[in-house]
């Protein structure tokens, strides 16, 4: 079973969640609230598995929410995923820096809002490779460069691997790319990840983007 909370500061958002959430035997509702104050005692009350958070919020908003939950070790097991009405809302670049599983639009197709739950749920992160390339595109545009300090502990291999995972590639299609097997992709992946301290891949995807590894676009055609 997966456990779930909401919050979200308009209602109807909170009670289309809910009826959706509702409708499915594996995931079950632990609570909700319609601020980040009371969203985040709400988490440290219940721990749900993940956390569906609207990142505009009047007050304690969702990313002052996310810092705090990625900062409090008992809540290491909790997945954020944040909810946006624009697909580059200009708040998405921090939220996945500090940590979300990833996000998603407000009108998503209730299929796909339910496989991203289940995604996240089992470790994975939603970052489609659509999005990726518009953050891809707001960070450079932006300039923003900080090397992760712990990057030059990366071989050269896994600093390949990292980059090829910042253009939004699965470990499926790099390993196409590569002709190499999805084994040895997510191997490279997941020892890196390590070394950097991701809490997960879309966590990756930024450490990624601000220490410059990401391949050239003419290997990303």
């Amino acid at each position: 079973m997966i456990t779930m909370a909401i919050i979200d500061d308009q209602a109807l958002v909170r009670v289309g969640l809910r009826t959706l959430i509702g409708s499915e035997d594996d995931l079950t509702l632990v609570g909700e609230a319609e601020d980040g104050r009371t969203g985040l005692a709400l988490l440290r009350r219940t721990r749900p598995d993940v956390v569906l958070c609207d990142i505009r919020m009047p007050g304690v908003d969702g990313l002052a929410l996310l810092g705090e939950v990625t900062a409090d070790s008992s809540l290491n097991d909790v997945r954020v995923v944040m909810l946006t009405t624009f697909e580059l809302d200009e708040y998405v670049f921090e939220a996945l820096r500090l940590g979300a599983s990833g996000f998603l639009l407000k009108d998503a197709d209730p299929a796909e809002l339910l496989a991203a739950i289940r995604i996240v749920a089992d470790g994975g992160s939603l970052l489609a490779p659509s999005v990726t390339r518009r953050v891809i595109a707001e960070f450079a545009a932006a300039g923003r460069r900080a090397p992760h300090p712990q990057v030059g502990e990366l071989t050269a291999r896994e600093r390949e691997m990292v980059a090829w995972v910042a253009t939004g590639m699965s470990n499926q299609e790099i390993a196409h790319r590569l002709a190499v097997s999805p084994d040895t992709v997510r191997t490279h992946v997941s020892r890196a990840m390590i070394k950097l301290h991701a809490r997960d891949r879309a966590q990756l995807v930024v450490f990624a983007m601000q220490s410059g590894l990401v391949p050239p676009p003419d290997r990303e055609g």
